[in-house]
């Protein structure tokens, strides 16, 4: 043996290096072990190789053309998931895009978490000036059910934890996660690293409602004469559907829909009051409020929407108790989960309950049966340029042919009269402006819609909504989605034929007359249609949905058709000052 070969042999073993991972890897490991698999963002600085590395992780990254679509693409994955939806922006100007769809994901509680990339600490506090500098966690705070700042890499385990907490215990909300932009090349040991993580064990547990409430809810429920069950999109989110079904179908009470929970049970079930919203509200006694809450959507509980002051006593299921007596007094509060209180409720009831007197299921149905005549023949007519109400009655047949598409909507006349005309037959499978009714969710929750559940959709827009978002129509496309846009396009906000009195400019709600949507959709690799009567309108979406192909219809309204503010327009103040002529 040479004296080489002898020092080669007896030289003692140098110890390996230790495998590293840094805060880029255990965000996504984070998200990975909750099982989050998909971000919806715009990239950009600080973010831009996180959301890489997150796609070559095997993660589904959906980039967007603008952070508030984004937003609202994760608000709504939220809602149909149950899970957090995650949206990635870059920092101050981005984070703010994605702000408003944070506070909107809040107030309609929908599970989502808003991370963004952010300028370091030492310099923010100081206002030395940094690259897009801003203090974004003071900001977001306000605006959301909690937020969180990760300052080192081993806290990233806890920090993706008790942001996926927050977002779905309790009453379910937005969620904003800062993470500056050091933190993201932290080193530390990978095995350390994955020790630190952590997976969420029961993030949204049940709370079962006590029985004592559930007895006194129960005891109102007997004494009614006219009761009402009003479902709202809390119930749709507890995917609590054969409870609720079997609640309404056991106790025989009549129900009305809020316009994100129809489908929970068929819109043509014979117990359904929505086609008689305005009797079933007004003439009710006793009203049992399923995740719906007293807010403007139902005139907060008095005014003429109701029966006299006192008349109408409530019921109210929710999980946030201070919901509790926001806007009139609730005889029996039920605190707790929909889908335990719901039960409670059911096995409370046993057999031998007695379903409400025939004259008032009677009373509805004939107002229903009313309502339906005279609405028939404004949505059969074929006129061209189509109205408002004989377009959505093409739109109400493909819906019923297609029960399971998503129907994304909004607008003002759009929005409006497309929640009373088109009937839902599954739930979930309405999505709209919620509780805020602000313009501009519809592109965003088409994608997630689609992504999230593989089904095709059906995104009806008034052609003021669209403008919002509509640049992402080119996300449609280069994710080759089935997302069919139909644009209502009377050539206006509310209605195309308002003028300038000094005749300098355009009216303020005035757009191009008679432009052409269809292109914007061609231009990117979609199918592009452009109809002027429901007889084309049918036959353009059929061919849009038969196609799975992303398409957008552009169908051209009657500019006169629409009424401002649809059936809203109490809301916006008419000037008190008369003018002398």
């Amino acid at each position: 043996m040479t004296a080489l070969a002898k020092i080669v042999h007896t030289a003692p073993e140098i110890d390996a290096e230790p495998d590293l991972t840094d805060g880029f890897h255990l965000v996504i490991d984070a998200l990975k072990l909750n099982g989050i698999e998909t971000i919806y963002g715009v990239p950009g600085i600080p973010i831009t190789d996180l959301g890489r590395m997150a796609q070559a992780a095997g993660m589904r990254v959906v980039s967007f053309r603008h952070e508030q679509h984004a937003g609202n693409a994760a608000a709504i994955a939220g809602f149909l998931t149950q899970k957090p939806g995650i949206c990635l922006t870059v920092s101050a100007p981005g984070f703010l895009n994605g702000l408003t769809a944070l506070a909107n994901a809040t107030t309609n509680c929908f599970p989502m978490i808003l991370i963004s990339g952010s300028s370091e600490r030492e310099i923010v506090d100081l206002q030395q000036g940094d690259y897009e500098e801003m203090d974004q966690l003071a900001i977001a705070k306000p605006l959301c059910k909690a937020a969180f700042r990760v300052l080192h890499a081993a806290d990233i385990g806890i920090g993706v934890a008790r942001a996926i907490r927050a977002a779905c215990s309790g009453r379910p909300g937005g969620v904003y996660l800062d993470l500056p932009a050091k933190l993201f090349s932290q080193v530390m040991e990978a095995e350390a690293g994955q020790k630190s993580l952590v997976k969420v064990i029961d993030p949204a547990p049940a709370q079962r409602p006590a029985p004592d409430a559930i007895a006194r809810a129960l005891d109102v429920l007997k004494s009614a004469r006219r009761p009402l069950i009003v479902l709202g999109k809390g119930a749709a989110y507890a995917q609590a559907d054969d409870a609720i079904r079997a609640l309404v179908e056991t106790s025989g009470i009549p129900y009305v829909p809020m316009s994100m929970a129809k489908g929970l049970l068929p819109d043509t079930h014979p117990l359904s009051a929505g086609a008689a919203r305005s009797t079933a509200l007004k003439d009710s006694d006793v009203v049992l409020l399923v995740g719906a809450r007293l807010n403007w959507l139902l005139s907060h509980g008095k005014g003429k929407s109701w029966g006299e002051p006192g008349s109408t006593k409530f019921i109210q299921i929710d999980i946030e108790p201070r919901e509790m007596d926001s806007n009139v007094e609730i005889v029996a509060p039920v605190v707790g989960d929909i889908a335990s209180c719901v039960q409670a409720l059911l096995d409370g009831m046993g057999q031998g309950w007695q379903q409400p007197p025939a004259d008032w299921i009677d009373t509805l149905k004939t107002k229903r049966e009313a309502n339906f005549a005279k609405m028939a023949p404004k949505l059969m007519s074929n006129a061209s340029p189509m109205t408002f109400h004989a377009a959505l009655g093409a739109l109400r047949t493909i819906v019923k042919e297609r029960p399971d598409a998503i129907l994304v909507n909004e607008g003002a006349n759009t929005l409006d009269l497309a929640r009373g005309i088109i009937d839902m037959y599954q739930p979930r499978k309405r999505l709209d402006v919620g509780t805020w009714g602000i313009m501009g969710i519809g592109m965003g929750f088409a994608v997630a819609a689609a992504i999230e559940t593989g089904k095709p959709v059906l995104c009806v827009e008034g052609d003021s909504a669209f403008g919002f978002s509509g640049m992402e129509v080119e996300t449609i496309c280069r994710y080759g989605l089935p997302v069919c846009i139909v644009v209502f396009n009377n050539n206006g906000i509310y209605r195309g034929t308002d003028s300038d009195p000094t005749g300098r400019d355009p009216g303020t709600t005035v757009f191009v007359k008679d432009s052409r949507y269809d292109k914007m959709m061609e231009a990117f690799g979609g199918d592009g249609y452009h109809v002027t009567s429901p007889d084309e309108l049918t036959r353009a979406v059929n061919a849009a949905m038969d196609s799975g192909r992303p398409s957008l219809v552009n169908a051209v309204i009657d500019p006169a058709a629409g009424s401002e503010s649809g059936n809203i327009g109490s809301l916006n103040p008419q000037s008190g000052i008369k003018k002398k002529v």
